[in-house]
This record gives C-alpha cells, sequence and structure tokens, in this order.
C-alpha cells in the first residue's frame, strides 16, 4: 500500500488514537469497503474527473494517486484507509473559466451500488484547516435536487462541529433542515469518528459517535416540498475546497474564496487530507 506524506500526517497530528467501538444492534450488512486492499476498489467506487465543477469550489477533481490512494500504518485505524488530499498545482486545469489552483479527490458509488433505507455510515478524520470542505453523503440517480440529497457529514474547518442537512424541491442550496454538531469538549473533527445516518421511511437521524443530533421527519421536509427520499441514493465522497459553504461561514476572499493562505501552505507540506477508515451499508432495522 502507498505509504507516502505518514510522517507529514505525524507531524501534523493526524495520526491518533481510535474512538470507542459503536455498539449496534445485529443486522445485516449490506455493503461495505474497509479501504484494505492496495489500491481503490474499481469495483465498488467511480472516480469523479475534471468536467465536474459545483458551488465556485477552488478545487479539479482528478483520478491520481497524488489525491486519492489507499494507506496504511495509521494509527488508530483499522487496517488501511483512504486518503483523499488537496494538492497544489496552479496551472494545470484544463477548464479556462474555473482555474483551479487545486487539485483534489472525489469518489462516488454510482452505478456500482445505491440503496433504499438502512443506515450508512463512514469512520473519519479530518484536518485542521480553515476552508476546507471534505463531505460524506448520498445522492439521488436523476437530477438534483429532484431526487433528494442527504448530507451525513460536511465540515468546511472551523474543527469543533460538522454540520448535516437534507436537500430537495424547495428546500435546496440554503436548506431549512440543516443542524450542526458541536463537539465535546477535548474532541474535535481531527480525531477517529464514525458518522451515519439511520434512514427510515418517514424520518432520518443524523449521528456521530452514535449520538444521534438531529432527526428530520417527513412532516418536517413536507412543509417545505415534496418528500424525496423514498428512492435508491449513492454514496459519496470528497474533498472540496473553498466554494460556497466555506465563504459563507468565514468570509474569506484571498487568496481564494473561502481559503486563507493559512491553509494553501499547509496543503504545499501535503499535511492535510481526510482519511476512511471504512465505509459501511446496513440493512433497515426490523420494527
Amino acid at each position: 500500500m502507498i505509504r507516502t506524506a505518514l510522517t507529514c500526517f505525524a507531524a501534523a497530528g493526524l495520526l491518533a488514537t481510535p474512538a470507542a467501538a459503536q455498539d449496534k444492534q445485529e443486522r445485516e450488512l449490506v455493503w461495505a469497503d474497509e479501504f484494505n486492499a492496495a489500491e481503490l476498489d474499481r469495483e465498488k467506487w467511480g472516480v469523479i474527473g475534471p468536467d465536474f465543477w459545483v458551488n465556485n469550489e477552488q478545487q479539479v477533481y482528478v483520478d491520481t494517486p497524488a489525491v486519492l490512494s489507499v494507506v496504511d500504518g495509521l494509527s488508530g485505524a483499522d487496517g488501511g484507509a483512504l486518503m483523499l488530499r488537496p494538492v497544489f498545482k496552479p496551472g494545470v486545469d484544463p477548464n479556462p473559466d474555473r482555474k483551479a489552483d487545486f487539485l483534489s479527490g472525489r469518489v462516488e458509488s454510482q452505478g456500482k451500488f445505491d440503496f433504499t433505507y438502512g443506515r450508512a455510515e463512514a469512520r473519519i478524520k479530518m484536518p485542521d484547516a480553515v476552508g476546507v470542505w471534505p463531505a460524506f453523503w448520498l445522492l439521488g440517480n436523476d437530477k438534483w435536487p429532484g431526487t433528494g440529497e442527504v448530507d451525513i457529514m460536511e465540515y468546511v474547518g472551523e474543527k469543533d462541529w460538522i454540520g448535516v442537512a437534507l436537500h430537495g424541491p424547495g428546500y435546496s442550496g440554503e436548506t431549512p433542515l440543516v443542524n450542526k454538531f458541536f463537539f465535546p469538549d477535548g474532541e474535535d473533527v481531527t480525531g477517529w469518528h464514525t458518522y451515519a445516518v439511520e434512514w427510515k421511511k418517514d424520518e432520518l437521524l443524523f449521528q456521530v459517535d452514535g449520538h444521534t443530533l438531529y432527526r428530520v421527519t417527513r412532516p418536517m421536509v413536507e412543509h417545505y416540498g415534496d418528500w424525496r427520499f423514498d428512492n435508491p441514493k449513492y454514496l459519496i465522497l470528497n474533498f472540496a475546497m473553498g466554494g460556497a459553504y466555506p465563504f459563507k461561514t468565514n468570509g474569506i476572499e484571498q487568496p481564494y474564496n473561502g481559503v486563507p493562505q493559512e491553509t494553501v501552505d499547509k496543503v504545499k507540506t501535503g499535511e492535510i487530507a481526510m482519511l476512511i477508515d471504512w465505509v459501511r451499508v446496513y440493512a433497515p432495522l426490523e420494527e
């Protein structure tokens, strides 16, 4: 497995002890990736390329080990882990309208795996860097936002909290169905945490380390628009840089929209990464 940049991660405090294991009721595991192979499993994941661009994000997605690889030897990880990280590469973006100076990685299970109802969870460790925008989320298979979006975890670089949200027709973009989870004293996003959604027929429960931080019900959604959480959705893991949500949070305009120079400098040293120990999807609980 690729072991590059591990020295930088250790120096930056990215290698830490694991969070406590979560006790769950026995249930069927329907899909998982433990990231224990030598490289990304292309039977489970597709990789997004440079044609994709939304939200004024400051990166271009590429398929290269520099931004997307499986690493081994991380303290606290159970075997290997997927590493998504940005790199600073001005002048290589093929889109003249975007001119992104950062390269990064995004993987999706669309066309390979999707599901309706159940539990999706991932064990993730994130960097301390203002203006980064890593996320773990679900998306429907048709035009956005008509088939719904479930943001299980979004992080914009304030290390004491993560966000969760739902998007759909009538409640997309600046959605009213959004919440934040603030970590307990002594914890933050730079530790290993399990981010999950329990997706039921008429409600979704968002959880961090087994703690439910937000519940969204069908009546709450239908106050704004149609319920779009009764159709198959696929998994997404991505590492964006800057753009709409970070900028809305921090107001930073230079040197990049939502990204301060301090974070650019950290990217240049190779110490910034989103690390995913595993992703698992379980069948719905019997009720």
